[in-house]
């Protein structure tokens, strides 16, 4: 378990926060310190074809040790941290043992990981966690996923009797912002279906997730001296803040859970003349989704018309940009995959917990370009912040977990799996 531990401190010790802002990919220099990293880990553990593309995309291959056809598999994760909070500096904290009660994270700014708060926190009693600082995310999404990845082949490689198929890697940038999947070349990676090992808690089994649209809202406006401002002024922060107030109440994410959708305002800046609003659209319904979108497009026009005689043009300016869709029409038609992921699960003494993703991974849209990809656990927990951890103990399951899905790949007969599924 230390090697697990060592690993993954040397992987979020590295700093990969990716940014929306730029238009490259990687979207920041400095993920290329981390897969250079990774290249090097991969040819040192003995895995093969191993190759790094101009945008960063990892790749390797784990030859079949097995005469008989197998259908070949993939694992995917990724590198980059969320630009939410800072990467910068990680300092992990390794709490042997724990006790069941307030871990303190930062004595001098009393920043304390507590389970009256976070109450998942209890089912880790006695077990081994890894934590922030305090002061930075810790980067278990989805340096866990790599770790778990890395360790499993190194555990194939070092013991050979275990039999499986071709097994077939891919570490990707820029997930974080919704770009991980972007160049990825599916026929270059060669596989029939792969797994992102990009969830949560121990157990979770992912094959659905939101459909996800962005929008951009500019309100226009004029300025006055508001002495003399009446009949003239147009404020476009308060035709921003009517445009909001129009959004369906209790449909946001701190109010919503398991399938419900919502609407969630990540940005507002603005002054008199120009007010630029940004909001995301979630929904697994693909029809509540569409229409969720509508309504948008609905409350844009309600307001132009209403400033039509006064503006003379359109006050509201709104552009929506669907980002990805749920992988469950892809992943449906092939349900033996996330059988297997299941059968491995229960093999190893681990409940199972399927229940949709509410977000997405680089698998829903890999879904949509031909490679299949539920999602399996990685381990960590409050991702995107401070409160950030990972049980050691979670990651190992999740090394166990793909070595099991390799052993299982290897000894099914997935012809009759799929004549089966084509008859339903």
């Amino acid at each position: 378990m230390q090697d697990i531990i060592n690993r993954f401190i040397s992987y979020v010790t590295i700093d990969t926060e990716s940014d929306p802002n730029s238009t490259t990919t990687p979207s920041t220099e400095k993920q290329w310190n981390l897969a250079h990293k990774l290249v090097e880990e991969l040819k040192a553990i003995g895995m093969e074809d191993v190759t790094i593309d101009k945008h960063s995309y990892v790749m390797a291959t784990l030859p079949s040790n097995v005469e008989h056809e197998v259908p070949t598999i993939g694992f995917v994760a990724h590198f980059d941290t969320t630009p939410d909070f800072t990467g910068a500096n990680v300092q992990p904290q390794v709490i042997e043992n724990y006790d069941g009660g307030d871990i303190l994270l930062n004595k001098e700014n009393n920043i304390v990981l507590s389970p009256n708060y976070f109450k998942d926190l209890l089912q880790y009693k006695g077990q081994t966690l890894i934590t922030t600082n305090g002061l930075t995310l810790l980067g278990a999404d989805d340096k866990a996923g790599i770790t778990e990845i890395v360790t499993a082949m190194e555990f194939l490689i070092n013991n050979p009797e275990i039999k499986h198929g071709k097994i077939r890697i891919c570490f990707t940038p820029d997930e974080e912002i919704g770009r991980g999947a972007d160049l990825f070349d599916v026929e270059k990676f060669g596989a029939e279906w792969a797994y992102t090992m990009d969830g949560s808690q121990i157990g979770e089994l992912e094959y659905e997730n939101f459909n996800a649209a962005g929008v951009k809202i500019t309100f226009k406006g004029k300025s006055v001296h508001p002495g003399y401002a009446k009949g003239k002024m147009i404020n476009s922060m308060l035709i921003a803040n009517d445009f909001i107030n129009e959004l369906p109440k209790g449909e946001t994410p701190q109010e919503t859970k398991g399938y419900d959708g919502f609407f969630h305002v990540t940005g507002l800046t603005g002054s008199i003349e120009e007010t630029k609003l940004e909001l995301i659209i979630r929904d697994h319904d693909m029809k509540k989704f569409t229409k969720r979108k509508e309504l948008v497009h609905k409350i844009t026009k309600k307001i132009n018309k209403e400033y039509k005689k006064q503006f003379g043009e359109d006050i509201v300016i709104t552009e929506i940009k669907d980002q990805y869709y749920n992988m469950k029409e892809k992943v449906e038609p092939v349900m033996f995959i996330v059988d297997l992921a299941e059968k491995a699960m229960k093999s190893l003494g681990i409940k199972p917990l399927i229940k949709p993703i509410r977000g997405g991974t680089d698998g829903c849209r890999l879904s949509y370009m031909g490679l299949p990809c539920p999602n399996i656990f990685a381990g960590g927990h409050n991702f995107h912040g401070k409160y950030e951890y990972v049980p050691v103990e979670s990651m190992q399951k999740a090394v166990e977990v793909i070595v099991k899905i390799a052993q299982l790949t290897a000894t099914t007969d997935f012809s009759k799996k799929k004549k089966s599924k084509k008859k339903k």
